[in-house]
Order: structure tokens, then C-alpha cells, then sequence
């Protein structure tokens, strides 16, 4: 039975070791598939994308001052990171709230109108040739922002799924090698006291031992 605990030992320690080195090679994998997904797009931070003019723009639009504002310096950067990647989604809301006047596109009229404002109203909007109401032509900024930012924030995500593969990676691989370490020094320890036990007895004695042991 003892055999049989220090097989089960040793075979633990070598799956801890093999999935922690798959799980730590499949996240670098993964991020470095993110960036240079990312880079392959060559996306490239506006000059505007800076606290400081983001904030000033913001103003001038006339937005709300609860809208919180983006606190990474961005500006003329490649986005080649998640963590880049999802500071320029967080830009790109704002600039799509400068051309909405500040409202998203929940809060916008369906349909446009003769005063630009929209309107819900399809008798009161403008008609097209058909003699169908106009759609709001402002909330196509919307679900343009929307479908970038949410791959923008996609990438960041996946970024993050990655780096925490490689940390569970080097936990596994660190708690195989641990177990390792203990099961090789129960076994030299145990092999130390075998020695000590026969080694005070005499010869005949230490042979009836291991006969009867046996």
C-alpha cells in the first residue's frame, strides 16, 4: 500500500508540473495572438486622447461633468496592448457622446427630424422617397462606437483570460515541483531511518529482520 502511495505521489507531481508548463505555454500564446491581432490593425491613438484635451473637448461639447473621462495618456501611441486597447474604446465613448450632444443611443428619437433634435413620432419625422420616416442618422454613431468598443474591450479581456492562464500555469508548475521535493525527501528520510535501524543491531539480528520483514 505504501508502494502504491508514493506512485500516486510521483505521478501527481508530474501532472502538476505538465499542466502548469501547457496552461503557462497556451497564455502566451493567447497574448501574443491579442497583440498582434491588435497590431495588424495599426490602430493609433488621436492627439486628443490625453487627459488634458479629452478633458477640454468635453467642455466645449458642453457634456455633463458626472460623464467620467478617460486617465491614461494614450495620444499618438500604436494601441498594441489589451490594456491600450480598452483606453481607446473608453475615448471613442466620449467622442461619440461630443456628437450625440451628449446622450446615448437608448436616449435618442428613432427617427430624424426637420429641427435635427429626432423625433419617436414617425408622422412628424422626415420622409424619404418611399414616403417612409428617416431613421436618426445620429444613432448610427452609436452602433458604430458600440461594435468597436466591444472588440476594443474583447481584446482586453482576452488579454487578461491569458496572463491569468500564465499565473496558474507557474502555481501548478511551482506545486508539482513542491510535492516533488517533499515525496523525495519523505522517501530519503525514511531510507535514513531504515539505515539507523539496522545499523544498531548486529548482523544476525539485522538479517532475522529483514527476513520476517519480507
Amino acid at each position: 500500500m505504501r508502494k502504491l502511495f508514493e506512485i500516486g505521489g510521483v505521478v501527481a507531481c508530474v501532472m502538476l508540473v505538465v499542466f502548469g508548463t501547457a496552461a503557462i505555454v497556451m497564455g502566451y500564446n493567447g497574448r501574443n495572438t491579442v497583440r498582434d491581432s491588435l497590431t495588424a490593425e495599426q490602430v493609433v491613438g488621436t492627439p486628443d486622447m490625453s487627459p488634458t484635451a479629452i478633458a477640454a473637448e468635453a467642455k466645449a461639447a458642453g457634456l455633463p461633468a458626472t460623464i467620467k473621462l478617460p486617465t491614461t495618456d494614450i495620444a499618438n501611441q500604436a494601441i498594441n496592448t489589451g490594456q491600450k486597447a480598452r483606453v481607446f474604446a473608453e475615448y471613442m465613448r466620449i467622442h461619440a457622446l461630443e456628437a450625440t450632444g451628449g446622450v446615448t443611443y437608448s436616449q435618442m428619437p428613432r427617427y430624424a427630424s426637420a429641427d435635427g433634435k429626432g423625433t419617436n413620432d414617425p408622422n412628424a419625422a422626415l420622409k424619404g422617397k418611399s414616403g417612409r420616416p428617416l431613421d436618426n442618422a445620429a444613432r448610427n454613431v452609436w452602433v458604430t462606437e458600440t461594435a468597436l468598443s466591444t472588440a476594443l474591450n474583447a481584446s482586453f479581456l482576452a488579454e487578461n483570460v491569458a496572463l491569468f492562464s500564465i499565473v496558474i500555469g507557474f502555481a501548478l508548475l511551482l506545486t508539482g515541483i513542491g510535492f516533488g521535493v517533499l515525496l523525495a525527501a519523505g522517501s530519503l528520510r525514511d531510507h535514513e531511518a531504515v539505515l539507523r535501524f539496522f545499523g544498531k543491531r548486529k548482523p544476525e539480528e539485522a538479517a532475522t529482520k529483514v527476513v520476517a520483514a519480507s
